[in-house]
């Protein structure tokens, strides 16, 4: 078993048993169901993220393997990419308590609750109210291309790189604005990220850029900043990765139309 209380789970459960009491909590639901719960609860006037895992059937582990997807085991995927970002120096969320007991994927209980970031907004929502001035937008770019960067070359990759999963805070100007990473409960946390994981992740920012006003020229502006080297230099070293961004963007974006917001 693994448990880290901070406050003020440390004080609200002493003596109890926290997989018992974590069932408890109540608030706004956001999902609901058999092996996974995540919800928004306020305690002394402070916003919380708790994110409950209870177990994964064996059949569900082989369905997500046989079409090539990895399942989510629990809690300890998030809470060791977490780990690994806050070690990177990458803004992002912070874990006010953890929870994991039970060897069997199938009865394995365990939960995450991290702090509400607020005030915030995600850059996808803040984008479509309104474009943002030509200063602005290229501070975002730089500043989600340094955050993808910096987060792959510590061993983790997304799974879910998103641009809704970029939380803006503060002046909504290109000095005092600033970006923090969440939802990472699909990460994996390696010592290198493979280059078709990297890829994935790229893929799928460029993908949830499409109808937010990205021009071609944006996109090689991120390129450049998110491997942080003249644009001539990065084509040159890897002359199929734009043509192939491009190409899973679209399939990516043919896919919503066919599924909608089941990706």
């Amino acid at each position: 078993m693994k448990l880290v209380l901070g406050e003020p789970f440390l004080s609200l459960w002493r003596g109890k048993d926290p997989f018992v009491e974590v069932e408890k909590l109540q608030g706004k639901i956001f999902r609901d169901m058999k092996v996974r719960r995540t919800l928004r609860v306020e305690i002394d006037g402070r916003g919380y993220f708790v994110k409950i895992h209870r177990g994964c059937s064996w059949w569900e582990i082989v369905k997500n393997l046989l079409t090539l997807k990895l399942p989510v085991l629990g809690a300890a995927q998030e809470w060791k990419a977490l780990e690994r970002l806050h070690q990177a120096k990458i803004p992002t969320m912070t874990v006010a308590a953890f929870g994991e007991r039970g060897s069997n994927p199938a009865r394995r209980h365990s939960f995450i609750i991290t702090r509400e970031i607020a005030p915030s907004v995600d850059l996808e929502t803040f984008a479509r109210a309104a474009p943002p001035s030509l200063a602005l937008k290229r501070a975002l770019i730089k500043k989600v291309a340094e955050i993808v960067g910096v987060m792959h070359r510590a061993g983790v990759n997304h799974r879910d790189c998103y641009i809704c999963h970029f939380l803006l805070s503060g002046d909504s100007s290109p000095e005092a604005s600033s970006l923090a990473l969440i939802d990472l409960h699909r990460a994996q946390v390696r010592a290198a990220v493979p280059k078709r994981w990297r890829d994935k992740d790229l893929a799928a920012l460029y993908f949830s850029i499409m109808e937010i006003g990205m021009t071609r020229r944006d996109r090689l502006r991120f390129l450049r900043d998110y491997f942080g080297h003249p644009l001539r230099e990065i084509l040159r070293e890897e002359p199929d990765l734009f043509p192939l961004l491009e190409k899973k963007m679209l399939k990516l974006y043919l896919r919503k139309q066919r599924y909608g917001d089941a990706l």
